[in-house]
Protein backbone atom coordinates (compact mmCIF):
# COMPACT_ATOMS: atom_id res chain seq x y z
CA UNK A 1 0.00 0.00 0.00
CA UNK A 2 0.99 2.94 -1.24
CA UNK A 3 1.28 5.98 1.94
CA UNK A 4 1.10 9.63 0.38
CA UNK A 5 2.00 12.75 2.29
CA UNK A 6 -0.71 15.62 1.91
CA UNK A 7 1.92 18.12 2.67
CA UNK A 8 4.38 17.01 -0.10
CA UNK A 9 1.69 18.84 -2.65
CA UNK A 10 0.79 21.42 -0.94
CA UNK A 11 4.87 22.45 0.55
CA UNK A 12 5.44 25.94 -1.10
CA UNK A 13 8.75 25.96 -3.30
CA UNK A 14 11.25 29.00 -2.14
CA UNK A 15 12.25 29.89 -5.63
CA UNK A 16 15.89 30.22 -6.12
CA UNK A 17 16.80 33.69 -8.16
CA UNK A 18 20.23 32.15 -8.81
CA UNK A 19 18.95 29.83 -11.39
CA UNK A 20 16.57 32.30 -12.98
CA UNK A 21 19.45 34.47 -13.17
CA UNK A 22 22.45 31.99 -15.15
CA UNK A 23 19.61 30.63 -17.09
CA UNK A 24 18.53 34.21 -18.44
CA UNK A 25 22.31 34.69 -18.66
CA UNK A 26 23.06 31.60 -20.94
CA UNK A 27 20.05 32.66 -23.14
CA UNK A 28 21.56 35.83 -23.46
CA UNK A 29 24.80 33.51 -24.42
CA UNK A 30 23.44 31.46 -27.21
CA UNK A 31 21.90 34.42 -29.24
CA UNK A 32 25.21 36.05 -29.17
CA UNK A 33 26.82 32.53 -29.95
CA UNK A 34 24.26 31.81 -32.64
CA UNK A 35 25.46 34.59 -34.57
CA UNK A 36 28.50 34.14 -36.72
CA UNK A 37 31.17 36.23 -36.57
CA UNK A 38 29.66 38.87 -34.01
CA UNK A 39 32.51 40.33 -31.91
CA UNK A 40 30.21 40.48 -29.10
CA UNK A 41 30.27 36.49 -28.57
CA UNK A 42 33.61 37.03 -27.15
CA UNK A 43 31.65 38.21 -24.06
CA UNK A 44 30.62 34.40 -23.94
CA UNK A 45 31.54 31.49 -21.86
CA UNK A 46 32.84 29.37 -25.14
CA UNK A 47 35.68 31.75 -25.46
CA UNK A 48 37.30 31.20 -22.13
CA UNK A 49 37.05 27.65 -21.10
CA UNK A 50 35.68 24.22 -22.12
CA UNK A 51 32.10 24.70 -21.33
CA UNK A 52 29.25 26.81 -22.25
CA UNK A 53 25.41 27.79 -21.99
CA UNK A 54 24.44 24.28 -23.15
CA UNK A 55 25.82 22.92 -19.89
CA UNK A 56 23.89 25.39 -17.70
CA UNK A 57 20.70 24.48 -19.15
CA UNK A 58 21.10 21.09 -18.99
CA UNK A 59 22.16 21.30 -15.20
CA UNK A 60 19.73 24.14 -13.90
CA UNK A 61 16.46 21.70 -15.58
CA UNK A 62 18.14 18.34 -13.85
CA UNK A 63 18.33 20.86 -10.74
CA UNK A 64 14.97 22.06 -11.16
CA UNK A 65 13.50 18.84 -11.45
CA UNK A 66 15.00 17.23 -8.30
CA UNK A 67 14.76 19.88 -5.99
CA UNK A 68 10.86 20.64 -7.16
CA UNK A 69 9.65 17.02 -7.70
CA UNK A 70 11.97 15.03 -5.53
CA UNK A 71 9.81 15.99 -2.18
CA UNK A 72 6.93 15.11 -4.41
CA UNK A 73 8.04 11.69 -5.61
CA UNK A 74 9.00 11.04 -1.81
CA UNK A 75 5.51 11.65 -0.79
CA UNK A 76 4.08 8.89 -2.72
CA UNK A 77 2.69 10.89 -5.49
CA UNK A 78 4.85 9.74 -8.39
CA UNK A 79 2.08 9.97 -11.11
CA UNK A 80 0.95 13.54 -9.98
CA UNK A 81 4.84 14.47 -10.87
CA UNK A 82 4.82 11.96 -14.33
CA UNK A 83 1.52 14.10 -15.38
CA UNK A 84 3.15 17.55 -14.68
CA UNK A 85 6.57 16.58 -16.30
CA UNK A 86 4.83 15.31 -19.68
CA UNK A 87 3.31 17.85 -19.97
CA UNK A 88 6.11 19.59 -19.89
CA UNK A 89 7.84 17.71 -22.79
CA UNK A 90 4.44 17.71 -24.37
CA UNK A 91 4.69 21.78 -24.16
CA UNK A 92 8.41 21.77 -25.34
CA UNK A 93 7.61 19.20 -28.11
CA UNK A 94 4.95 21.68 -29.71
CA UNK A 95 7.06 24.68 -28.71
CA UNK A 96 9.92 22.43 -31.15
CA UNK A 97 7.96 22.12 -33.85
CA UNK A 98 6.64 25.87 -34.07
CA UNK A 99 9.74 26.93 -33.69
CA UNK A 100 10.89 24.44 -36.88
CA UNK A 101 8.33 25.54 -39.08
CA UNK A 102 8.31 29.07 -38.45
CA UNK A 103 11.94 29.08 -38.57
CA UNK A 104 12.79 27.41 -41.50
CA UNK A 105 10.13 29.61 -43.17
CA UNK A 106 12.28 32.39 -41.72
CA UNK A 107 15.12 30.96 -43.59
CA UNK A 108 13.11 30.09 -46.82
CA UNK A 109 11.62 33.47 -47.37
CA UNK A 110 15.21 34.77 -46.40
CA UNK A 111 16.82 33.05 -49.25
CA UNK A 112 13.98 33.94 -51.49
CA UNK A 113 14.21 37.91 -51.20
CA UNK A 114 18.02 37.93 -51.39
CA UNK A 115 18.78 35.14 -54.11
CA UNK A 116 20.90 33.69 -51.60
CA UNK A 117 20.70 29.68 -51.01
CA UNK A 118 23.86 29.99 -48.91
CA UNK A 119 21.72 30.42 -46.08
CA UNK A 120 19.74 27.17 -46.81
CA UNK A 121 22.67 25.49 -47.03
CA UNK A 122 24.23 27.20 -43.65
CA UNK A 123 21.25 26.21 -41.47
CA UNK A 124 20.68 22.40 -42.66
CA UNK A 125 17.15 23.42 -44.72
CA UNK A 126 18.27 22.71 -47.76
CA UNK A 127 17.02 19.44 -48.06
CA UNK A 128 13.31 20.40 -46.42
CA UNK A 129 12.97 22.86 -48.85
CA UNK A 130 13.61 20.49 -51.48
CA UNK A 131 11.88 17.60 -50.33
CA UNK A 132 9.25 18.66 -46.85
CA UNK A 133 7.02 15.91 -47.36
CA UNK A 134 9.53 13.83 -46.12
CA UNK A 135 11.47 16.13 -43.90
CA UNK A 136 7.94 16.98 -41.78
CA UNK A 137 7.88 13.47 -40.48
CA UNK A 138 11.29 13.11 -39.82
CA UNK A 139 10.74 16.82 -37.81
CA UNK A 140 8.01 15.25 -36.00
CA UNK A 141 9.88 12.30 -35.12
CA UNK A 142 13.32 14.17 -34.06
CA UNK A 143 15.15 12.89 -36.54
CA UNK A 144 15.81 16.01 -38.53
CA UNK A 145 16.45 19.26 -36.89
CA UNK A 146 18.19 22.78 -38.81
CA UNK A 147 21.70 24.10 -37.10
CA UNK A 148 20.74 26.10 -33.52
CA UNK A 149 17.34 23.90 -33.05
CA UNK A 150 19.44 20.57 -31.61
CA UNK A 151 19.40 21.74 -28.09
CA UNK A 152 15.02 21.35 -27.86
CA UNK A 153 15.20 17.62 -28.77
CA UNK A 154 17.62 17.09 -25.95
CA UNK A 155 15.66 18.13 -23.13
CA UNK A 156 12.45 17.03 -24.61
CA UNK A 157 13.79 13.29 -24.18
CA UNK A 158 15.56 14.09 -20.70
CA UNK A 159 12.58 15.82 -19.43
CA UNK A 160 10.58 12.75 -20.57
CA UNK A 161 12.55 10.77 -18.82
CA UNK A 162 13.04 12.41 -15.61
CA UNK A 163 10.15 10.94 -13.73
CA UNK A 164 11.71 8.03 -13.40
CA UNK A 165 15.20 9.46 -12.82
CA UNK A 166 13.64 11.03 -9.83
CA UNK A 167 11.91 7.71 -8.86
CA UNK A 168 14.85 5.81 -8.86
CA UNK A 169 17.45 9.24 -6.96
CA UNK A 170 14.80 9.22 -4.25
CA UNK A 171 14.92 5.42 -3.43
CA UNK A 172 19.01 4.83 -4.44
CA UNK A 173 20.44 8.09 -4.81
CA UNK A 174 24.17 7.01 -4.67
CA UNK A 175 23.30 3.64 -6.98
CA UNK A 176 21.36 5.74 -9.94
CA UNK A 177 24.56 8.15 -10.28
CA UNK A 178 26.54 5.45 -10.73
CA UNK A 179 24.03 3.72 -13.18
CA UNK A 180 24.50 7.11 -15.19
CA UNK A 181 28.48 7.41 -14.78
CA UNK A 182 28.21 3.96 -16.48
CA UNK A 183 25.39 4.57 -18.91
CA UNK A 184 27.37 7.40 -19.62
CA UNK A 185 31.03 5.31 -20.53
CA UNK A 186 29.15 2.50 -22.49
CA UNK A 187 27.46 4.65 -24.63
CA UNK A 188 31.13 6.52 -25.04
CA UNK A 189 33.16 3.46 -25.49
CA UNK A 190 30.30 1.46 -27.96
CA UNK A 191 29.21 5.05 -29.57
CA UNK A 192 25.48 4.69 -28.70
CA UNK A 193 23.73 7.55 -29.99
CA UNK A 194 19.70 8.19 -31.63
CA UNK A 195 19.68 8.09 -35.17
CA UNK A 196 19.22 11.35 -36.59
CA UNK A 197 18.53 13.17 -40.33
CA UNK A 198 19.66 12.24 -43.37
CA UNK A 199 20.46 8.63 -42.50
CA UNK A 200 23.73 7.91 -40.80
CA UNK A 201 23.80 10.62 -39.28
CA UNK A 202 23.27 10.99 -35.03
CA UNK A 203 21.99 13.57 -32.78
CA UNK A 204 24.23 16.48 -32.33
CA UNK A 205 23.66 16.22 -28.28
CA UNK A 206 23.91 12.40 -27.65
CA UNK A 207 21.21 11.94 -25.02
CA UNK A 208 23.12 8.63 -23.64
CA UNK A 209 26.18 10.82 -22.58
CA UNK A 210 24.39 14.32 -21.44
CA UNK A 211 21.91 12.54 -19.13
CA UNK A 212 24.98 12.27 -17.08
CA UNK A 213 24.96 15.75 -16.47
CA UNK A 214 21.14 16.19 -15.79
CA UNK A 215 21.14 13.06 -13.42
CA UNK A 216 23.97 14.30 -11.79
CA UNK A 217 22.13 17.87 -11.26
CA UNK A 218 18.71 16.35 -10.33
CA UNK A 219 20.85 14.31 -7.73
CA UNK A 220 22.22 17.60 -6.38
CA UNK A 221 18.77 18.90 -6.70
CA UNK A 222 16.81 16.41 -3.77
CA UNK A 223 19.71 17.14 -1.29
CA UNK A 224 22.61 15.00 -1.68
CA UNK A 225 25.33 17.58 -2.28
CA UNK A 226 24.42 19.00 1.29
CA UNK A 227 26.11 16.00 2.36
CA UNK A 228 29.20 16.42 0.71
CA UNK A 229 29.13 19.80 0.97
CA UNK A 230 32.26 20.33 3.40
CA UNK A 231 34.64 18.08 1.01
CA UNK A 232 33.12 20.31 -2.38
CA UNK A 233 33.36 23.57 -1.01
CA UNK A 234 36.99 22.66 1.00
CA UNK A 235 40.34 24.70 0.37
CA UNK A 236 41.43 21.51 -1.58
CA UNK A 237 38.90 20.79 -3.92
CA UNK A 238 38.62 24.80 -4.42
CA UNK A 239 41.98 25.04 -5.24
CA UNK A 240 41.81 22.18 -8.00
CA UNK A 241 38.96 23.93 -9.47
CA UNK A 242 40.89 27.13 -9.70
CA UNK A 243 43.24 25.38 -11.23
CA UNK A 244 41.44 23.62 -13.91
CA UNK A 245 39.93 26.61 -14.63
CA UNK A 246 42.85 28.41 -15.52
CA UNK A 247 43.86 25.26 -17.62
CA UNK A 248 41.26 25.52 -19.71
CA UNK A 249 41.23 29.03 -19.86
CA UNK A 250 44.99 28.59 -21.40
CA UNK A 251 44.16 25.70 -23.69
CA UNK A 252 40.96 28.11 -24.77
CA UNK A 253 43.69 31.04 -25.69
CA UNK A 254 45.23 28.59 -28.15
CA UNK A 255 42.70 28.68 -30.55
CA UNK A 256 42.67 31.94 -30.65
CA UNK A 257 46.62 33.23 -30.26
CA UNK A 258 48.50 30.77 -32.08
CA UNK A 259 51.28 31.82 -30.53
CA UNK A 260 50.47 30.40 -27.30
CA UNK A 261 50.18 27.03 -28.67
CA UNK A 262 53.86 25.89 -29.07
CA UNK A 263 53.52 26.16 -24.87
CA UNK A 264 51.22 23.20 -24.93
CA UNK A 265 53.27 19.93 -25.42
CA UNK A 266 52.32 17.45 -28.03
CA UNK A 267 51.65 14.62 -25.90
CA UNK A 268 49.31 16.62 -24.05
CA UNK A 269 47.35 17.80 -27.25
CA UNK A 270 46.78 14.43 -28.26
CA UNK A 271 45.31 13.98 -24.98
CA UNK A 272 42.52 16.18 -24.74
CA UNK A 273 41.84 16.47 -28.38
CA UNK A 274 39.35 16.19 -29.27
CA UNK A 275 36.96 18.02 -26.82
CA UNK A 276 33.84 16.52 -28.20
CA UNK A 277 30.99 18.60 -27.17
CA UNK A 278 28.36 15.82 -28.90
CA UNK A 279 29.44 13.06 -26.19
CA UNK A 280 29.85 15.56 -23.38
CA UNK A 281 33.49 15.55 -23.22
CA UNK A 282 34.65 14.97 -19.67
CA UNK A 283 36.75 18.49 -19.56
CA UNK A 284 33.69 19.72 -20.45
CA UNK A 285 31.63 18.43 -17.52
CA UNK A 286 34.76 18.95 -15.29
CA UNK A 287 34.95 22.41 -16.11
CA UNK A 288 31.22 22.92 -15.58
CA UNK A 289 31.80 21.59 -12.18
CA UNK A 290 34.77 23.65 -11.48
CA UNK A 291 33.29 26.91 -12.22
CA UNK A 292 29.95 25.75 -10.42
CA UNK A 293 31.73 25.16 -7.49
CA UNK A 294 33.30 28.71 -7.59
CA UNK A 295 29.89 30.57 -8.57
CA UNK A 296 28.05 28.78 -5.91
CA UNK A 297 30.89 30.08 -3.11
CA UNK A 298 30.84 33.62 -4.51
CA UNK A 299 27.06 34.04 -5.24
CA UNK A 300 24.93 32.30 -1.72
CA UNK A 301 21.44 31.06 -2.04
CA UNK A 302 20.16 34.76 -0.83
CA UNK A 303 22.14 36.83 -2.33
CA UNK A 304 21.09 40.02 -2.04
CA UNK A 305 22.20 41.54 -5.27
CA UNK A 306 19.52 38.78 -6.57
CA UNK A 307 17.06 41.91 -5.74
CA UNK A 308 18.69 44.62 -7.52
CA UNK A 309 17.04 46.24 -10.47
CA UNK A 310 19.61 46.22 -12.63
CA UNK A 311 19.92 42.37 -12.49
CA UNK A 312 15.78 42.29 -13.03
CA UNK A 313 16.15 41.85 -16.86
CA UNK A 314 18.26 38.70 -17.24
CA UNK A 315 16.26 37.35 -14.08
CA UNK A 316 12.96 37.89 -15.97
CA UNK A 317 14.57 36.07 -19.14
CA UNK A 318 15.50 32.92 -17.35
CA UNK A 319 11.98 32.79 -15.76
CA UNK A 320 10.77 32.26 -19.34
CA UNK A 321 13.21 30.17 -20.77
CA UNK A 322 11.26 28.53 -23.42
CA UNK A 323 9.63 31.44 -25.16
CA UNK A 324 12.94 33.70 -24.67
CA UNK A 325 15.00 31.05 -26.29
CA UNK A 326 13.09 30.53 -29.17
CA UNK A 327 12.64 33.99 -29.69
CA UNK A 328 16.43 34.26 -29.64
CA UNK A 329 16.56 32.20 -32.54
CA UNK A 330 14.94 34.15 -34.65
CA UNK A 331 16.84 36.97 -33.50
CA UNK A 332 20.19 35.51 -34.24
CA UNK A 333 18.92 34.37 -37.62
CA UNK A 334 17.77 38.00 -38.60
CA UNK A 335 20.97 39.48 -36.84
CA UNK A 336 23.32 37.07 -39.15
CA UNK A 337 21.24 38.22 -42.29
CA UNK A 338 21.38 42.03 -41.62
CA UNK A 339 25.16 41.50 -41.02
CA UNK A 340 25.27 39.21 -44.07
CA UNK A 341 23.34 41.22 -46.34
CA UNK A 342 24.54 45.19 -45.29
CA UNK A 343 27.72 45.16 -43.21
CA UNK A 344 29.75 43.47 -40.74
CA UNK A 345 31.33 46.14 -39.06
CA UNK A 346 32.30 46.57 -35.50
CA UNK A 347 29.73 49.17 -34.80
CA UNK A 348 26.50 47.02 -36.46
CA UNK A 349 27.63 43.98 -34.73
CA UNK A 350 27.08 46.05 -31.29
CA UNK A 351 23.88 47.22 -32.71
CA UNK A 352 22.20 44.16 -33.85
CA UNK A 353 23.57 42.12 -30.66
CA UNK A 354 22.68 44.88 -28.30
CA UNK A 355 18.88 45.51 -29.88
CA UNK A 356 18.53 41.49 -29.97
CA UNK A 357 19.23 41.89 -26.14
CA UNK A 358 16.59 44.31 -25.76
CA UNK A 359 14.16 42.28 -27.40
CA UNK A 360 13.93 39.42 -25.14
CA UNK A 361 14.15 41.96 -22.41
CA UNK A 362 11.15 43.26 -23.29
CA UNK A 363 9.04 39.95 -24.45
CA UNK A 364 10.09 38.66 -21.06
CA UNK A 365 8.62 41.89 -19.94
CA UNK A 366 5.44 41.35 -21.33
CA UNK A 367 5.17 37.81 -20.56
CA UNK A 368 5.98 38.59 -16.69
CA UNK A 369 3.12 41.33 -16.85
CA UNK A 370 0.87 38.96 -18.55
CA UNK A 371 1.75 35.96 -15.74
CA UNK A 372 0.35 37.87 -13.08
CA UNK A 373 -3.10 39.16 -14.40
CA UNK A 374 -5.60 36.87 -12.43
CA UNK A 375 -6.62 33.36 -13.92
CA UNK A 376 -10.47 32.92 -14.52
CA UNK A 377 -11.69 29.44 -13.69
CA UNK A 378 -15.08 28.27 -14.31
CA UNK A 379 -16.14 25.08 -13.26
CA UNK A 380 -19.10 22.89 -14.56
CA UNK A 381 -20.73 20.61 -13.50
CA UNK A 382 -22.98 17.70 -14.48
CA UNK A 383 -26.22 17.00 -13.22
CA UNK A 384 -28.12 13.74 -13.96
CA UNK A 385 -31.67 14.64 -14.64
CA UNK A 386 -34.40 12.99 -12.87
CA UNK A 387 -36.52 9.72 -14.66
CA UNK A 388 -39.57 11.73 -14.25
CA UNK A 389 -39.90 15.67 -14.83
CA UNK A 390 -42.92 17.21 -13.46
CA UNK A 391 -44.67 20.08 -14.74
CA UNK A 392 -43.39 22.29 -11.40
CA UNK A 393 -40.01 21.18 -11.20
CA UNK A 394 -37.39 23.17 -13.14
CA UNK A 395 -35.42 21.02 -15.58
CA UNK A 396 -31.79 20.90 -14.30
CA UNK A 397 -29.04 20.69 -16.81
CA UNK A 398 -26.22 22.14 -14.96
CA UNK A 399 -24.39 23.86 -12.54
CA UNK A 400 -21.88 26.58 -13.00
CA UNK A 401 -19.56 27.97 -9.99
CA UNK A 402 -18.67 31.85 -10.23
CA UNK A 403 -15.59 32.87 -11.28
CA UNK A 404 -12.95 32.74 -9.11
CA UNK A 405 -9.01 34.47 -9.15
Amino acid sequence: MIIRDQSALLAPVERDLRLDLFRGIGLWMIFLDHIPHDVVAWLTLRNYGFSDAAEFFVFISGYLVGWIYGPIVAGGWFLAALKRLWRRAAEMYVAHIMLFLLFTAQIARTVRRFDNPMYADEFNVHNFLDHPDILIGQALSLRYKPVNLDVLPLYITLVFASPFIVWCLVRRPNLTLAASVVLYALSRWFNWNLASYPPGTTWYFNPFCWQLMFVFAAWCGIGQVEKVAKWVWSRTVMGLAAAWIAFALLIVMTWHIHALEAMVPKWMIKAIYPIDKTDLDMLRFTHFLALAIWVTYFVPRHWKALHLKWLRPVILCGQHSLPIFCLGVFLSFSAHWILTQYTKGVWEQLVVSFVGIMIQIGAAWLLDRARKVPELFVKVTEVEEPDEVTPNSAPATAAMAPASR
